[in-house]
C-alpha cells in the first residue's frame, strides 16, 4: 500500500474544495433561470449540497496543513 503525506492531502483536498465551490457557484448563478417554484428548491438544495462538500474540503486542506505544520516542527 502507499501512504499520502500530509502536504499532498492539503493539495488533493484544495483541489476537491475547488472543484465542489465551482459546482456550488455555477448551482446558484444558475437560480435566475428557473420558474418552477419545486425545481428553484430543488436547485437550492443541490447548489447547497456542493457548498457544504467545498466547506469540508477546505476543512480537511487546513486540517493537513495544520498537521503538516506540526509533523515539520516536531523534526
Amino acid at each position: 500500500m502507499f501512504k499520502i503525506s500530509a502536504k499532498m492531502s492539503m493539495y488533493m483536498s484544495v483541489a476537491f474544495a475547488l472543484v465542489c465551490l465551482g459546482v456550488a457557484l455555477q448551482g446558484f448563478y444558475s437560480l435566475g433561470d428557473i420558474s418552477d417554484a419545486q425545481q428553484l428548491q430543488d436547485a437550492k438544495g443541490f447548489a447547497w449540497f456542493w457548498a457544504f462538500l467545498g466547506g469540508i474540503g477546505v476543512l480537511f486542506g487546513l486540517l493537513s496543513r495544520w498537521m503538516h505544520r506540526t509533523a515539520r516542527e516536531d523534526e
